[in-house]
């Protein structure tokens, strides 16, 4: 709960946001002019997709730091999820201060639960521009005497048929384009990393996943207005292969969950979208 993560700074602006876009499937209809916004192809008119404030300010894998006495082979990503508290900008300089909020031992044997914020500020300004949320399940980390909650509660889907569907096509290199997002992890590039960790070729990484139901949710429910998108949070619950279909299922309340069509598995599920307050 102590260990100190440093403040990271930023400077980003239209390659960057470009980048981010593409790598999670913006710009595959290249005529739709809402699209070409969030990818640099219109230089009136450049936005930021939202979930990009996901991979702005990280401060990279400190779990790895033997001083944090966390198994780090063993941790996986579990949920994510960020609020936007003002318009994300196309360029700025930004800060990004990770810290623990919360611990949760589930026993030994049963690994634990660390509860992580991100704020992002706008450095010219002071102004905050969003907080990021994230689970790590901490699988090898578990009997540590910590408390045994409170455990954060994931939202409950509605038992109908969604409202509406969004499909993206994942490509086979996608996770070799997104690494640049700032992580690096060679269990998404290396076949031979993949192979040990027991997967049969690279996996997509959970955040570029996450973006594509993000920008689902911006066709779908803000007509690629950014201004209305106000928060989204969900739970990792599959792998996905690049290359795989995904589709992300839509209810009228704000619920949602992504589904990989070619193995009808869910990759991320207990979904829950909100608009921004004006």
């Amino acid at each position: 709960m102590k260990f100190d993560i440093p403040k990271v700074q930023q400077s980003y602006g239209t390659e960057e946001v470009a980048r981010f876009g593409l790598t999670v499937g913006i710009g595959q209809d290249p005529t739709d002019l809402r699209q070409l916004s969030y990818v640099g192809a219109l230089a009136d008119d450049v936005r930021a997709l939202p979930a990009i404030v996901n991979v702005l300010g990280h401060p990279g894998f400190w779990l790895g730091d033997p001083a944090t006495g966390v198994d780090a082979l063993r941790l996986v990503h579990g949920e994510q999820g960020f609020t936007i508290h003002q318009p994300i900008p196309p360029n700025a300089r930004i800060s990004g201060k990770t810290r623990v909020t919360g611990l949760v031992d589930k026993g030994t044997g049963k690994g634990a639960l660390l509860y992580l914020e991100k704020e992002i500020v706008n450095v010219a300004s002071g102004v905050k521009l969003a907080t990021c949320r994230s689970t790590i399940f901490l699988r090898g980390d578990g009997g540590f005497g910590g408390p045994s909650g409170p455990v954060k509660k994931a939202n409950s889907l509605p038992e109908t048929p969604p409202d509406h569907v969004f499909e993206t096509a994942t490509r086979p290199e996608q996770a070799l384009y997104y690494r640049w997002n700032a992580d690096p992890n060679p269990l998404h590039l290396d076949p031979r990393v993949a192979a040990k960790a027991g997967f049969e070729r690279p996996i997509l990484h959970g955040l570029c996943t996450f973006g594509c139901a993000a920008h689902a949710l911006l066709a779908v429910v803000c007509n690629y207005d950014a201004m209305q998108f106000g928060a989204m949070d969900g739970r990792f619950t599959a792998t996905v292969y690049p290359g795989e279909t995904l589709r992300t299922e839509i209810w009228d309340d704000g619920s949602f969950r992504t589904r990989v069509l070619e193995r009808d598995v869910i990759a991320i599920g207990n979904g829950l979208f909100r608009r921004r307050e004006s």
